[in-house]
This record gives C-alpha cells, structure tokens and sequence, in this order.
C-alpha cells in the first residue's frame, strides 16, 4: 500500500496549488504520471514496480482528477508540467525518470521541454499531443463508453464496466475527469507545435506502446518516437492503449530492460 500526503505548490500566475501525492517504495524516484482514466489506471502498477525494484514512485493526482480541486488559472497541459516541474524541486529529487500514459505521456513530454536537470530520462506509454496527419487521436468524447473499452483494450472485457450502475459519488468522480480532460488537453488532445519542438531534446527516452491501441494507432506512436532524438520505440503486443493497466509485467520489463541498452537513466 501507498502513503498518501498533501503539497502546496505556488505557481506563478496561478498561486497555490493541492496536490495529493501517493507514493509506493524507496529508491531511485519515478514520477508516474495518470491519463484521462484517472489516478486508480496507475495505482497498481506503481505497487507492482515498486515491489519488483527498489524504486520509489510518485503518484500526483491532477487537480480537478478523482474530485480533487483544480484552480481555474491551472488549464492547460503545459500548466500541469510547470506544476510538477516545481513539484520535484521543491521534494528536492534528483535523477527523477518520469514516466506517463496517455495525457500523463502528454504532460511528461513538456516536463522533458522545461529541461530540468532534475529528470534524467522519460517514457512515454502511447502518450497523446502530437498531431500526425492522417491518423488523428480518437474523439474520446464522441465515444460510448463501450467504444472507449474496445479502443482502449486488447481484451476489454475484464475491465467493461457499466457507468449507470456505479454509485452516485463514482458518478460525480467520473463526470469530473472528464470535465478535467476537456479543459487540459480539448477536445482534439493535440497541440499542433508539439512534435516540433520535441525536437530540441537531448534526454532518454523509451517510447512504449500497445499493438492494439485503438485511441492513438501504432503510426502515431511511431512519429512520436521519430519526433526525439534520443527515442527508443518499443511494440508491446496484446495490450491496448493503457498497458499498464492491462498488462503492468510487459510495461516493467520494456523499463527495466531498457537499462541494458543506452538507457542507464532508467536503472541504477
């Protein structure tokens, strides 16, 4: 199990920021970073990673996630890497691997651009934010539910759930991480000057990402990839767009592994 805590982190701009913060195990810092399913898509892969190395990992909740408070200037992608940004400099962590799914590959994309010395290597896991002419990010909000299971997943039906019957407070949750989604990353969840300037990196990077991703397609994966320097592209087979979710051993193996190749960041 995590342990939870409370930070206030002031940002320029927008003054004080909540950020709850669940972190498992010790050693070498991992920031993981949530998508739109919310914080409970990474939780039992932080446990996992956490138990299988000595690592601790960082699990922020995005403000206005998991009925959490989100201040109205804080309304941007960019505006959650400034906030993490300052977030690991004032834990004062060093050598920090950031890793994210989804928006969170979105958000830990511009965290790299900031260009702290105190990250030292990302990995992304079918991140959306680039634009890639003819294979557009899905219109998560022109989806039935039933149609987000079947593009997210490799196999959806241990994770199928019927939202009507949830209760009302789960409902309430899940009304407000979609609110959240819409105001950080709109309804296209590109930003058409990304790729672009993923160009200046000069950081390691492991691009993962599922055969079976039906929210962003493997092409887009690939021009991501092609879009850093530093970036190692890796296929994770019979997984969809959250493998961490679905499939958290492949995910800890493809980091892990990445340690034998150029990639000492991630593994010391």
């Amino acid at each position: 199990m995590g342990t939870t805590a409370q930070h206030t982190v002031s940002l320029e701009g927008i003054g004080p920021v909540e950020v709850s913060v669940t972190e498992y195990g010790d050693g070498q810092p991992f920031l993981l970073l949530h998508g739109g399913a919310g914080p409970q898509s990474v939780t039992g892969f932080a446990e996992k990673f956490a138990a299988a190395h000595d690592v601790r990992v960082l699990v922020p909740t995005h403000p206005g996630f998991a009925g959490t408070v989100r201040p109205e200037a804080l309304a941007s992608v960019s505006g959650l890497a400034t906030l993490y940004d300052a977030l690991l400099e004032q834990l004062a962590l060093t050598d920090v691997t950031v890793i994210g799914n989804s928006i969170g590959g979105w958000i830990t994309a511009e965290i790299a651009l900031l260009k702290s010395p105190r990250v030292s290597g990302i990995v992304l896991i079918d991140a959306v934010g680039i634009e890639v002419p003819g294979h557009p990010v899905a219109d998560f909000f022109s989806l039935t539910m039933d149609e987000v299971f079947r593009l997210t997943f490799h196999d959806p039906e241990p994770f199928r759930i019927d939202p009507t019957t949830l209760p009302p407070a789960a409902q309430a949750i899940a009304a407000g991480n979609r609110t959240a989604i819409a105001v950080y990353a709109g309804s296209a969840m590109a930003d058409p000057t990304l790729a672009g300037r993923l160009g200046s990196l000069e950081i390691p990077t492991l691009v993962l990402w599922g055969e079976s991703d039906g929210i962003v397609d493997v092409d887009y994966g690939r021009a991501y990839a092609a879009a850093i320097p530093m970036a190692q592209f890796q296929l994770l087979p019979e997984t969809g767009h959250s493998p961490q979710l679905e499939t958290p051993a492949q995910v800890i193996h493809a980091i892990w592994d990445s340690a034998d190749t150029d990639f000492s960041a991630f593994a010391r």
